[in-house]
């Protein structure tokens, strides 16, 4: 049965490089040239090279002249299970609802009347179609039915862990099974707020932690009281948006942080995507920015993560296990780049949708051969298929030399395979220390091994050697000293001359 489905997975990889590698060959060059930007990647030495794009522009969704009319600063957007849209329309005050193509299904918050709602800036649909709307300036998460009708609201949770100074201000959430809300309220460092169907606050979730400072303890030991009163307290970094993937892990996107800016919180809200210190978005080493802002983030049914950064209006794309496989888009007014990018979603198709408040707009962006060619290739990586996702990797390099995650894919197909010495070639070629320290120790064993007769001859023939031949030497040597030191024996006296 397990040959089965091998022998189709090999199939199915067989077919799809077959299908894909006409339209790649065409080129690079002719992909390239349709975008205003250029693909790259990092390797794992942080340098950045160049790589075919993954993503290309498709089309804009722009409501002016219809009958829904402009966008004004739309905030965020949540695509539904249907591919439908719902967009956070925060200067208008509503939700608007559209199919993917953008055509008007539904207007929603924005009739007089207890839904009414006041510059809203996020949204969640369940799967019934029941819509949690964060109202940031009413202060409460307010709920309609499918059809859009207003059905009640969460006013600020009444909880002594709150405090009575605390200042209440959703701006992005999500649902899950329970119909617990997690909630990102703005100037909030303490964690996401979690909130039980019946409006009742359950504690902060996943809150982020203030690193070790040496700066910080020399104050702490340097300072007096006084000083140290006057120093701002240092608080951990805050929460920017939200996401769940479908096995109901919750990710979000942190601002004012250096490292680990997104983060998958398991049910008691650790951090399981990060082992130690990530960077994602880019390297800034010059210019105005010092780290990345992500602002949005989306997980599609395959885990991929795909999250919006605000200081580069560059989108990254990420595997399940947070590779970087590529970016797209920047900062311009050319199809493609974006004046002020404040969401990003996916629909089923894989089509990327962002919200580009600066131009009132929505664009799309289509996958490139190669970008599904390494989808593929990474499903099969991250599920541990590692034999079925060699040749969809190979013919990765083929196209793109630079793509160090193939290398150490594919180091990683030989290492199951027990082929070490040639899966420490292809380690060392992505820069992978640990692997390839894995794998140069099961090439000693299996060297040794290997080779076992010929070291046990040699440590035999090696013992007969010393046995027979040190006590002739300890004896030689034992006479070459008593004739050392009688030469310099006083023969009058005895003594040492």
């Amino acid at each position: 049965m397990m040959i089965g489905r091998n022998m189709k997975k090999m199939l199915l990889t067989g077919l799809l490089v077959t299908l894909t590698l006409p339209v790649l060959l065409l080129p690079g060059q002719a992909l390239a040239g349709e975008a205003p930007y250029e693909g790259y990647t990092w390797n794992q030495s942080g340098n950045e090279v160049r790589s075919i794009n993954g993503y290309l522009y498709d089309s804009s969704i722009d409501p002016t002249g219809t009958d829904t009319g402009s966008f004004k600063n739309p905030e965020s957007l949540f695509i539904s299970d249907d591919d439908s849209l719902y967009v956070v329309d925060t200067g208008n005050s509503r939700i608007v609802h559209m199919d993917k193509d953008g055509r008007l299904l539904n207007l929603i918050g924005d009739a007089e009347g207890s839904g009414k709602l006041q510059e809203p800036k996020g949204v969640f649909v369940k799967e019934d179609g029941t819509l949690y709307v964060a109202d940031t300036k009413n202060a409460r998460i307010a709920i309609f039915d499918k059809n859009g009708k207003f059905v009640k609201e969460f006013l600020k949770p009444d909880s002594p862990l709150l405090g009575a100074n605390f200042s209440y201000s959703p701006s992005k959430l999500v649902v899950d099974k329970r119909d617990y809300m997690y909630v990102v309220s703005d100037g909030n460092t303490q964690g996401l707020l979690q909130i039980d169907s019946g409006g009742k606050f359950k504690g902060f979730y996943g809150a982020n932690h203030v690193g070790f400072s040496w700066t910080r303890l020399l104050i702490k030991l340097v300072a007096t009281k006084e000083q140290q009163n006057q120093l701002a307290t240092v608080k951990p970094s805050e929460f920017s948006n939200v996401d769940l993937d479908e096995e109901g892990f919750i990710y979000s996107t942190t601002l004012g942080e250096e490292y680990n800016q997104i983060k998958r919180l398991s049910p008691v809200g650790v951090d399981t995507l990060n082992i130690g210190k990530r960077w994602y978005g880019d390297y800034y080493s010059e210019g105005p920015f010092s780290m990345a802002s992500f602002m949005g983030i989306s997980i599609d049914k395959n885990g991929f993560i795909t999250a919006l950064d605000l200081q580069s209006s560059k989108v990254f794309q990420y595997d399940k296990l947070g590779n970087l496989l590529f970016s797209f888009g920047g900062i311009g007014d050319q199809n493609g780049l974006f004046v002020t990018p404040s969401a990003v979603d996916q629909t089923a198709d894989g089509l990327i949708y962002v919200v580009d408040k600066g131009r009132g707009r929505i664009d799309r962006f289509r996958t490139t051969p190669f970008a599904d060619l390494v989808h593929q290739a990474s499903l099969l990586y991250v599920d541990g298929s590692y034999d079925e996702a060699q040749s969809l990797w190979q013919e990765v390099l083929r196209l793109n030399a630079n793509y160090d995650m193939a290398y150490q894919a594919i180091g990683k197909a030989l290492y199951k395979a027990e082929q070490y010495k040639e899966s420490m070639s292809y380690f060392k070629l992505s820069n992978s220390k640990a692997d390839y320290s894995s794998a140069f120790r099961e090439y000693r064993k299996l060297y040794i091994r290997e080779h076992f007769t010929y070291f046990f001859a040699g440590g035999i023939g090696l013992f007969l050697v010393l046995f027979w031949s040190a006590p002739r030497l300890y004896r030689r040597f034992h006479t070459w000293l008593y004739r050392g030191n009688k030469a310099v024996l006083d023969p009058a006296k005895g003594e040492i001359g």
